[in-house]
């Protein structure tokens, strides 16, 4: 057999590296999947201009349609500590996005016949029943806000903390004072530490310490953004009997390929991961040696090829190559309005679309936004399209009707990010073309 010599090889090569970075998805050219080649390179030439304008260090964009890669581009720099460029194998902090796995994980309990969405979670974590709610009043005489403790009007669910509504808060974010300081009291949050940071705590001590403070809302009634999945790890562990990380590890995970993807990195694979800006003010998490709980809210990390594996199996029906995570039907049901008769969006708590891309036009499912129409939202999409996103910058999304998966990954915590998701989003649809 002949020898493969000069530019062939070159392109032998360059297939075979796409292939293994999209872990086995097959690569496409655009126009094989009704995108244009032309318009797409507007996503390297804005993200680029970013880059430059020093707002973010580099970033990874990958889209796939109709089941197949059709722009997996690299930018600016892993590192630029170091100098090392952006690698398209690079590892991320994908902090929230760590929901939607724990979701996915919960969910194949639930088809396992191991929960039911409407079991309370103290028949899994007892501490966390009997609960109360710090309700305000508005004292329109004064233009005060006062609290009063009042007992929970029933218990929060499997499904409040699939879909946020369980009372929970992040200590980060929520304005209800006498919660905020519960969580402080008990060390469930600390003003001065890394946002979103729970490693330092065992499982058993986080459900204790959260069962010290009280609600912010009566479960079912309020959307907001929350510890919930978090507290939906700890169930996921109680159900399996195993570590939320290794459970993972064997349902989702190991089946579908996703071989970077976990609750920290490895020894071997450190070189590989993503940092922010020298001397940005926002510090990310040590992923460097395993933590004391996996925090199910926003402790993974995975790559931008692993997270496309994912997505795809959720566009695929709960499957992809072979491997059943899900049936058709729950992927169904995670992607479908569960907020329906719930608050949403009252001031000073955002709606999911304005929490995650500063507009409206979205609901909640079990684990994701979920677009309700093909307007309202100020970015292109279509309805029934879901998504979700990280603290500290990667974000995705996977579009039904268009067949279409989107991942962005970069590490720049800031309050722009949301600008960033938009810029990449409306990009990739102005280059449909079929």
């Amino acid at each position: 057999m002949r020898r493969l010599v000069g530019p062939l090889v070159s392109a032998v090569v360059a297939l075979s590296a796409v292939t293994a970075w999209a872990q086995g998805l097959p690569p496409a050219r655009p126009v094989e999947v009704g995108l244009s080649a032309e318009r797409l390179d507007r996503i390297g030439s804005a993200l680029r201009g970013e880059i430059e304008k020093g707002k973010f260090p580099g970033a990874i964009a990958l889209i796939a349609r109709k089941g197949r890669v059709a722009y997996f581009e690299s930018f600016g720099f892993r590192d630029k500590a170091t100098g090392a460029p952006m690698s398209k194998d690079a590892i991320f902090r994908i902090y929230s996005m760590t929901k939607p796995l724990v979701s996915v994980g919960a969910l194949v309990l639930m088809e396992e016949g191991r929960l039911v969405l409407t079991d309370p979670v103290s028949k899994f974590l007892p501490p966390l029943a009997k609960l109360q709610v710090s309700v305000p009043r508005f004292d329109s005489s004064t233009g005060k806000v006062t609290y009063t403790l009042v007992p929970a009007d029933r218990e929060m669910t499997i499904q409040d903390l699939l879909r946020h509504t369980s009372g929970l808060v992040y200590g980060e974010i929520t304005v209800n004072a006498p919660v905020k300081e519960a969580y402080i009291k008990a060390g469930v949050y600390q003003p001065d530490g890394l946002p979103f940071d729970s490693r330092g705590m065992t499982p058993a001590e986080q459900v204790e310490r959260l069962a010290k403070a009280p609600l912010a809302h009566q479960p079912g009634t309020v959307w907001e953004y929350s510890l919930s999945t978090d507290v939906l790890g700890r169930v996921v562990e109680a159900a399996s009997g195993m570590p939320l990380g290794r459970f993972l590890e064997e349902r989702v995970f190991k089946p579908l390929k996703m071989a970077d993807s976990g609750f920290f990195v490895e020894k071997d694979k450190l070189g590989r991961v993503a940092e922010a800006l020298p001397g940005w003010p926002v510090k990310l998490l040590d992923v460097t040696a395993a933590p004391k709980n996996d925090s199910g809210g926003a402790g993974g990390v995975s790559t931008a090829a692993d997270y496309l594996r994912f997505s795809q199996m959720l566009l695929n029906g709960g499957q992809l190559d072979g491997a059943r995570v899900l049936s058709r039907t729950t992927v169904g049901l995670m992607a479908s309005d569960h907020l329906a008769k719930i608050t949403v969006g009252v001031t000073p708590t955002p709606s999911p679309g304005e929490l995650l891309l500063g507009t409206p036009g979205y609901t909640f499912g079990l684990g994701f936004a979920v677009r309700q129409g093909a307007g309202v939202a100020a970015t292109p999409g279509s309805a029934g399209e879901y998504m979700w996103a990280g603290f500290g910058g990667t974000y995705f999304w996977i579009d039904p009707k268009e067949e279409l998966v989107g991942v962005l990954m970069t590490q720049a915590p800031s309050p722009e990010r949301s600008y960033y998701r938009k810029l990449f989003k409306q990009l990739v649809y102005q280059a449909i073309v079929e």
